[in-house]
């Protein structure tokens, strides 16, 4: 398991959002980031969770709404890589993919496009 804190962790999700396209993070609204260490069930199989309803699901969206969340996990990521590169490699595919059901795609579809 690569080691990294909770604190360097939040920093490299950081800054792979600044680094993700205009175009992909603008539309964007009511949507939080939260790095947390595991999935409540503490398993290390999901990198990341998308919480809300997605953009091609809504009828209406207004003032009062809780914001969506994409969740980036900390501990499942740095098990899986081996160097610093990878985890970055791996968090902006995570990033991108919870982004993709924010505007409505389904894994499936991600899947077929290399972001599965």
């Amino acid at each position: 398991m690569l080691p990294m804190d909770a604190d360097e962790f939040e920093t490299l999700v950081s800054d792979e959002l600044d680094l993700l396209p205009d175009e992909m993070v603008d539309g964007l609204d009511n949507v939080v980031f939260v790095v947390e260490d595991r999935p409540e069930d503490g398993s290390l199989d999901l990198l990341g969770l998308y919480e809300g309803l997605a953009l091609t699901a809504r009828d209406r969206y207004g003032i009062g709404e809780l914001p969506d969340r994409i969740v980036v996990y900390r501990e499942p990521h740095l098990h899986v890589c081996e160097t610093v590169d990878e985890l970055r490699d791996e968090v902006h595919t995570t990033l991108v993919h919870e982004i993709a059901h924010f505007y409505g795609i389904d894994d499936a579809r991600l899947h077929d496009l290399g972001w599965g």
